[in-house]
Parts: structure tokens; sequence; C-alpha cells
């Protein structure tokens, strides 16, 4: 069981520098009031990150700073387990992530991703979808058990009954069929490669004993079409040279022209380098009549001529500049021709180096053949030794057909535990054992609060619902209120099944506007009857606006209020 102890943060929403600390054990039931923005809710965002790193309501991670301070976003949360006790801290700006148990930082050398999936599956064992149906009723985004998908409801009830060990099973057990299907399929393989061995030794064996000349003679035709290849292969090499001569014959100015691109950029520099030269004296000649030196006149004609001379230059400068701008393009469009060029090149290289491969691997192949040539000519003892490789083979086969037994033996193992892993086996034997004790819990919830109807829920968590005045029909066609109730009831039924498995029991609740709802006067008396109803180690936070007609109902009141922007407990 989740026994948590303490919420505490800091700069998170609107609230400020100030710690915000919560006790979350002190009173069998708390009432949170405040108006609205004055940060009530908050508890719901501070609790869902520090425990899964994201808000509960729709707000984007980064939107849970304060905007005012942007930064040290902390939340602290305290829990035991058992005889463990965690402390979990979680923020941003610096970001931080730590886990302690007992005092001692749960070692982090791991992705934050592997971390948080450590957190959530070996200590929480919780999941968010959970923690939203068992934890948190909020009206924000609260989406209730019977609006989730099939496949998210089978997972809350599967974390209930703590049987998510099974779906892990299964995800192993597809991994070791896999390996065993490869093994078999890899001893197949063996077994095939031995008898073409054998096939081929006695082929072999037997070619020797009725005309070795045969033999040769086959494996020389073979040589003389390998040869052939190795000639038609040659010439295609010879024409490619000749190809990739006559391109390079065509870019052989690639040189002169990456110079010459060279030497213009430099022009280039040079005559910008003048130009600057020029603009600053004529700027200083506009802008001075007296030498800064001598502190004298300057002359009114020589400084015109000086000026005009300077724009002449100028002038001349900027036409050269224009000049080698058209050089400059006529080069880039030669380098991009010689560059389109040089890839056909290496393209066409690239093609003689896989014929020169390939004529490689003919004459390694060639080789192969003649020395096989000669080992027929030369050794006469080979049908002899041929008779005991055979021998050899045959044991290895006879062995790897005993293995691919025992393989297919453990296959048939591995199906069997495969159907009774899948979610038609063990877990749903399991849950068709809780089904009837959940219908009853939820009918017993149910008719606490004055709603009498027949609610059941099958294996696949599809609901059949029955009235003394209507006959079946489905949860969409209630009303809000009554929706409100189901849901209530399902959550209370949740809460005691995990309980009863000691699963994913905790001993807080907290709800979110409940009563601001959906809810009328008679169903909210019969709520805090449940509510009262609870065990003496459930600790119920009810977040509300009707504080003052709710007041009297809860052992305790922690009222928000807005001071300076910034929300805070009030004293």
């Amino acid at each position: 069981m989740i026994h948590f102890k303490k919420l505490r943060w800091q700069n998170l929403l609107s609230t400020g520098n100030q710690m915000t600390e919560i006790l979350l054990d002190r009173s069998k039931s708390t009432l949170i009031v405040g108006e609205n923005g004055a940060g009530k809710s908050t508890i719901l965002d501070a609790l869902s990150y520090v425990l899964y790193g994201k808000a509960f309501r729709n707000i984007n991670k980064p939107q849970l700073i304060n905007s005012m301070t942007n930064k040290n976003l902390l939340v602290e949360c305290e829990f035991t387990i058992g005889k463990n006790e965690f402390l979990v801290k979680r923020g941003m700006k610096p970001n931080l992530f730590e886990i302690y148990q007992n005092g001692v930082l749960i070692n982090q050398n791991s992705s934050i991703k592997d971390y948080q999936d450590y957190f959530e599956k070996q200590i929480l064992k919780l999941s968010f979808k959970s923690f939203g149906q068992i934890v948190v009723l909020g009206s924000a985004n609260y989406l209730p058990f019977m609006q989730l998908p099939a496949h998210a409801r089978r997972e809350v009830i599967e974390d209930l009954l703590d049987i998510q060990i099974f779906s892990t099973m299964n995800t192993l057990l597809k991994e070791k069929i896999l390996e065993n299907r490869n093994e078999i399929h890899e001893t197949d393989h063996k077994v095939t490669l031995i008898e073409n061995k054998i096939e081929l030794a006695e082929k072999h064996i037997a070619s020797l004993r009725t005309n070795n000349e045969d033999l040769i003679r086959a494996k020389q035709d073979m040589i003389a079409e390998l040869e052939d290849r190795i000639n038609a292969t040659g010439q295609v090499i010879e024409k490619v040279s000749t190809e990739i001569l006559a391109l390079s014959a065509g870019i052989e100015d690639h040189s002169k022209v990456a110079n010459r691109k060279a030497k213009l950029l430099q022009m280039e520099s040079e005559l910008e380098t003048k130009i600057r030269k020029f603009k600053k004296e004529i700027s200083f000649f506009h802008d001075h009549d007296n030498c800064p030196t001598c502190r004298q006149g300057i002359d009114h004609d020589f400084k015109k001529e000086w000026i005009d001379n300077r724009v002449s230059k100028t002038a001349e400068i900027t036409e050269a500049m224009a000049s080698i701008e058209r050089q400059m393009e006529s080069i880039e469009d030669r380098l991009n021709e010689i560059s389109s060029i040089n890839a056909q090149i290496t393209s066409l290289n690239t093609q003689i180096t896989g014929h020169n491969a390939d004529i490689r691997s003919w004459q390694n192949s060639i080789k192969t053949l003649n020395a096989e040539i000669e080992s027929i000519r030369n050794n006469t003892r080979a049908i002899d030794s041929g008779n005991d490789d055979i021998d050899a083979f045959k044991l290895d086969l006879k062995n790897t057909k005993t293995r691919k037994e025992e393989l297919m033996h453990h296959r048939q193992v591995l199906e069997v535990a495969g159907v009774l892993l899948k979610d038609t086996g063990i877990k749903t034997k399991i849950i068709k054992q809780y089904v009837p004790v959940m219908n009853k819990l939820i009918n017993k919830y149910l008719a606490a609060m004055d709603f009498f109807v027949q609610f059941e829920l099958d294996e696949n968590f599809n609901e059949t619902i029955k009235s003394r005045y209507r006959d079946d029909f489905s949860y969409a066609s209630f009303s809000e209120g009554e929706k409100m109730r189901i849901d209530l009831s399902l959550m209370f039924t949740w809460r005691a099944i995990a309980k009863l498995r000691n699963s994913a029991s905790t001993n807080l609740l907290i709800m979110d506007e409940v009563f601001d709802s959906s809810l009328d006067v008679g169903g909210t008396e019969e709520f805090m009857k449940i509510l009262d109803g609870l065990t003496q180690d459930t600790n119920t936070f009810v977040i509300s606006h009707k504080g003052d007609q709710l007041y009297d109902k809860f052992h305790s009141v922690i009222k928000f209020e807005k001071h300076a922007n910034f929300s805070r407990m009030a004293a």
C-alpha cells in the first residue's frame, strides 16, 4: 500500500517562491476551498507532476512554471510503501528528478525516461491511467472509467488486480518463442546443409569410382566458362577505361580554372580594399577643411581634384569588379560542368571496381577448381577418406535431428504457456473471479447513493444496466447526475478492490469539484455517508466552491487565497 504523507511545492502555476506544504495523512477528510484562481486545484498538478512528470489537468509541462518567477519550480512528495520511506523531488529550471529510498538516492545511471519507468513499475506500481481512476477524480480532464476504450479499461483493472506480471511474462515469452523459432530454423538449415554435404560426398565418391575424368572435364568446363567471363569483363573494363580517359581529357583545365578562380577572388578582395580606402579618403576630404595634423587649411581646388580623382578611380574599380563577377560566373559554370564530369568518372570507376572484384572472385574460383582437379588426379585414397567424412556427417546429422526434436517439444511447451498468458488465458480467469465482487460493490455504492439500478460488468468490462422501469440500457443514456453516481461507485469499487488485492492501494483520495457539478443535495448527502464509511487509513481531500455548505461535514478545512498575485494557504 502506498501511504502518502506530505506534499510540498513552490513556483508551480500561481504559487510563488514560498513553499506550500500539505500533510496528506493529517486528517481523515479535508475540504479545500478558495475563490476561482486562488490555486486550490494546484494540489492535483503538484502530485501528478512529482509522480509522473506531467500535469494532471490539460496544461503543457512548460506552463507549470510560475510565469512571474519563471524558475526554481520544485515539487517534493513523501510516502511510504511497507517499511520503506520514499522522497521524490522533481523540478524545472533547473531540471531535477531524484528518488530517495530510506534517505539514500536511488542510482540514476540511466535516462530520465528509464528512471521514470523504474519508478512507476518497480516502486509505485501504479500507472497514470490508474492514478486518474483510483487516487484523483478531477472535473477538469477526468475521463470516467465507462468512457475509456476497452484496452484502457483493461489496463486499469490489471493494475488493480496486480496481474501486469502476466503481460510482462507474455512479452518475455514472445521473445523465447522467437528465439525457439529462430533456433528451429537454424537447425533445419543445418540439417539441410549436412544432408547436402552427405549427398555431395556420396556423389563425389561415386564419381571417383566410376570416372574421375568426367569430373575433371566438368571442372575444366567450369574453368573455361569462368575464363570467358573474365575475358568478357576485361573487355568491358577496357571500354569503360577508354570512356574515363575521354572524360578526363575534357577536364584537363580543372586546375587552371580553379587557379583562375582563386586569382579572381584575390583580385576582387584587393579591389574591395582599394574601394574602402578611396571612400575613406573621399569622406575625409568631405568632412575636413583643415589638416588635422598641421591645422593648416586645405586648398579647395586641391580637395576637389583629390576627390574627383578618387571618385574616378572608384568607378574604374567598380567596373573592374563587375567584369570579375562576369568572369566568376563563367568559371563557376565551368567548375559545375567539371564537377558533373568528375561524378561520371567516379561512377565509372565504381563500375570498374565492381568488375575487378568479380574477376578476382572468378580467378579464386579457378584456383579452387584447379586445386580440386589436382586433388582428384593425385589423391588415390580420396574414396576411403571420403567414407570417413560421410560417417562423421551422418553422426552430426543424427545429433542435429535429436536437437530439433527437443526444440519442437520445447515449442509445444511455449505454445501452451502462450495460450495461458494471453488476455483470454490466466488473466481472464482471474478477472472472472473478481467480476462478481466488483459488481456487488458497484451496486452497493449505487444503492448507498439512492440510485437503484442493476449494474453489471462482464470480463471484457462492457456494462449491462437494468432498472425496474426500463429494459437494458447503456451508461450514455443516463443524466449527468446519474453518470456521476456511477463514476463515483466505480471509483470506490476500484479502491476497495485495490485494498483487497494490496496492489494499487493507497490512503489518498482527491476529488476536484465533485460537489459543484452533477450531484444534487441528496446525492451529496449520500456521498458524504460513503466517505465517512471509508476505512480509517483513507485520507480524503475534496476541492469545492461550496465551502459554506460543506464546512461542518469535514474534519479539517484548507483555504487558498491570492496575495500579491501569488497563491498561498490562508492562515
